[in-house]
Protein backbone atom coordinates (compact mmCIF):
# COMPACT_ATOMS: atom_id res chain seq x y z
CA UNK A 1 0.00 0.00 0.00
CA UNK A 2 2.92 2.49 0.68
CA UNK A 3 4.55 1.53 -2.16
CA UNK A 4 1.47 1.81 -4.66
CA UNK A 5 1.24 5.18 -2.77
CA UNK A 6 4.86 6.69 -3.24
CA UNK A 7 4.49 5.65 -6.92
CA UNK A 8 1.47 7.76 -7.14
CA UNK A 9 2.90 10.65 -5.50
CA UNK A 10 5.89 10.44 -7.70
CA UNK A 11 4.05 10.08 -11.07
CA UNK A 12 1.98 13.08 -10.10
CA UNK A 13 5.34 15.27 -9.28
CA UNK A 14 6.52 14.11 -12.66
CA UNK A 15 3.30 15.24 -14.31
CA UNK A 16 3.48 18.92 -12.53
CA UNK A 17 7.21 19.09 -13.59
CA UNK A 18 7.62 21.65 -16.00
CA UNK A 19 8.89 20.23 -19.48
CA UNK A 20 12.65 21.28 -20.52
CA UNK A 21 12.73 24.81 -22.94
CA UNK A 22 13.73 23.72 -26.06
CA UNK A 23 16.68 24.58 -27.10
CA UNK A 24 18.27 27.70 -28.44
CA UNK A 25 18.63 28.18 -32.28
CA UNK A 26 21.16 30.86 -32.75
CA UNK A 27 20.85 33.63 -35.53
CA UNK A 28 22.52 32.45 -38.09
CA UNK A 29 24.25 35.43 -38.64
CA UNK A 30 27.22 35.80 -36.02
CA UNK A 31 26.84 39.64 -35.51
CA UNK A 32 23.26 39.75 -34.80
CA UNK A 33 24.02 36.15 -32.39
CA UNK A 34 26.45 38.44 -30.55
CA UNK A 35 24.10 41.62 -29.91
CA UNK A 36 21.47 39.08 -28.45
CA UNK A 37 23.92 37.41 -26.34
CA UNK A 38 25.13 40.47 -24.85
CA UNK A 39 21.27 42.07 -24.40
CA UNK A 40 20.76 38.14 -22.83
CA UNK A 41 23.39 39.62 -20.06
CA UNK A 42 21.12 42.76 -19.32
CA UNK A 43 17.79 41.09 -18.38
CA UNK A 44 16.55 39.67 -15.66
CA UNK A 45 14.70 36.37 -15.88
CA UNK A 46 11.39 37.09 -14.65
CA UNK A 47 11.50 33.53 -12.94
CA UNK A 48 14.62 33.29 -11.07
CA UNK A 49 14.93 37.16 -10.67
CA UNK A 50 18.61 36.79 -9.83
CA UNK A 51 19.73 35.42 -13.29
CA UNK A 52 19.96 37.15 -16.53
CA UNK A 53 18.12 35.09 -19.37
CA UNK A 54 21.40 34.11 -20.61
CA UNK A 55 22.37 31.63 -17.84
CA UNK A 56 18.60 30.68 -16.32
CA UNK A 57 17.49 27.23 -17.29
CA UNK A 58 13.68 28.59 -16.87
CA UNK A 59 11.31 28.28 -19.94
CA UNK A 60 10.27 31.88 -19.74
CA UNK A 61 13.91 32.46 -20.00
CA UNK A 62 14.27 30.65 -23.06
CA UNK A 63 10.98 32.29 -24.82
CA UNK A 64 12.81 35.82 -23.58
CA UNK A 65 15.79 34.57 -25.30
CA UNK A 66 14.12 33.59 -28.60
CA UNK A 67 11.73 36.64 -28.88
CA UNK A 68 14.72 39.13 -28.62
CA UNK A 69 16.60 36.90 -31.33
CA UNK A 70 13.12 37.35 -33.33
CA UNK A 71 13.10 41.00 -33.03
CA UNK A 72 16.94 41.46 -33.59
CA UNK A 73 15.99 39.06 -36.86
CA UNK A 74 13.24 41.96 -38.01
CA UNK A 75 15.64 44.70 -37.63
CA UNK A 76 14.91 46.14 -34.32
CA UNK A 77 17.20 47.63 -32.44
CA UNK A 78 18.42 46.68 -28.91
CA UNK A 79 16.86 50.26 -27.47
CA UNK A 80 13.18 49.43 -29.07
CA UNK A 81 13.27 45.63 -27.94
CA UNK A 82 14.41 46.83 -24.17
CA UNK A 83 11.24 49.06 -24.40
CA UNK A 84 9.24 46.35 -25.70
CA UNK A 85 10.68 44.17 -23.01
CA UNK A 86 9.72 46.85 -19.91
CA UNK A 87 6.44 47.32 -20.94
CA UNK A 88 5.74 43.73 -21.15
CA UNK A 89 7.32 43.13 -17.55
CA UNK A 90 8.09 46.25 -16.00
CA UNK A 91 11.35 47.97 -15.47
CA UNK A 92 12.38 44.87 -13.06
CA UNK A 93 12.68 42.89 -15.88
CA UNK A 94 16.30 45.02 -16.97
CA UNK A 95 19.08 44.38 -14.79
CA UNK A 96 20.25 48.46 -15.04
CA UNK A 97 16.59 49.82 -14.75
CA UNK A 98 16.55 53.65 -16.41
CA UNK A 99 16.85 56.46 -14.00
CA UNK A 100 13.58 58.29 -13.77
CA UNK A 101 11.29 59.54 -11.44
CA UNK A 102 9.52 56.07 -10.62
CA UNK A 103 13.27 54.19 -10.36
CA UNK A 104 14.64 57.41 -8.52
CA UNK A 105 14.37 55.48 -5.03
CA UNK A 106 15.32 51.89 -6.51
CA UNK A 107 19.30 53.91 -7.52
CA UNK A 108 19.54 56.90 -4.78
CA UNK A 109 17.25 55.21 -2.24
CA UNK A 110 20.37 53.11 -0.51
CA UNK A 111 22.51 55.89 -0.63
CA UNK A 112 19.95 58.27 0.92
CA UNK A 113 19.68 55.58 3.83
CA UNK A 114 23.22 55.21 4.53
CA UNK A 115 23.54 59.00 4.76
CA UNK A 116 20.23 59.46 6.79
CA UNK A 117 21.92 56.91 9.33
CA UNK A 118 25.29 58.37 9.15
CA UNK A 119 23.74 61.52 9.84
CA UNK A 120 21.59 59.87 13.13
CA UNK A 121 24.39 58.18 14.91
CA UNK A 122 26.46 61.56 14.34
CA UNK A 123 23.43 63.73 16.17
CA UNK A 124 23.64 61.32 18.57
CA UNK A 125 27.19 61.13 19.16
CA UNK A 126 27.46 64.92 19.65
CA UNK A 127 24.46 64.65 22.17
CA UNK A 128 25.75 62.06 24.22
CA UNK A 129 29.00 64.18 24.61
CA UNK A 130 28.64 65.95 27.53
CA UNK A 131 31.34 67.71 29.20
CA UNK A 132 31.57 66.67 32.74
CA UNK A 133 32.89 69.75 35.18
CA UNK A 134 35.36 68.91 37.73
CA UNK A 135 34.45 68.33 41.38
CA UNK A 136 34.51 70.86 43.60
CA UNK A 137 36.73 71.13 46.59
CA UNK A 138 34.02 70.65 48.65
CA UNK A 139 32.54 67.98 46.72
CA UNK A 140 36.14 66.24 46.91
CA UNK A 141 36.02 66.49 50.33
CA UNK A 142 32.76 64.94 50.57
CA UNK A 143 34.19 61.93 48.62
CA UNK A 144 37.10 61.42 49.98
CA UNK A 145 35.07 61.16 53.72
CA UNK A 146 32.91 59.07 51.76
CA UNK A 147 35.45 56.45 51.12
CA UNK A 148 37.23 56.54 54.16
CA UNK A 149 34.07 55.98 55.71
CA UNK A 150 33.39 53.16 54.49
CA UNK A 151 34.14 49.67 55.25
CA UNK A 152 36.21 48.62 52.06
CA UNK A 153 37.49 45.64 52.09
CA UNK A 154 39.91 44.31 48.99
CA UNK A 155 38.47 42.86 46.44
CA UNK A 156 40.57 39.06 46.27
CA UNK A 157 40.88 39.12 42.35
CA UNK A 158 41.75 42.49 41.96
CA UNK A 159 45.29 43.10 40.48
CA UNK A 160 47.54 45.44 42.01
CA UNK A 161 46.99 48.29 39.35
CA UNK A 162 43.15 48.41 40.28
CA UNK A 163 44.20 49.02 43.84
Amino acid sequence: MKRALLIAVAAVGLMAAEPPPAPDRPLPDAAQEARAQALFKGIRCVVCQHEAIADSPAVIAADLRGLVREEIAAGRSDAEIKRDLVRRYGDFVLFKPPVRFGTWLLWFGPLGLMLAVAAGLSLAARRSRADTEALSPDEEARVADIVAAADLRPDPDAKPSDH
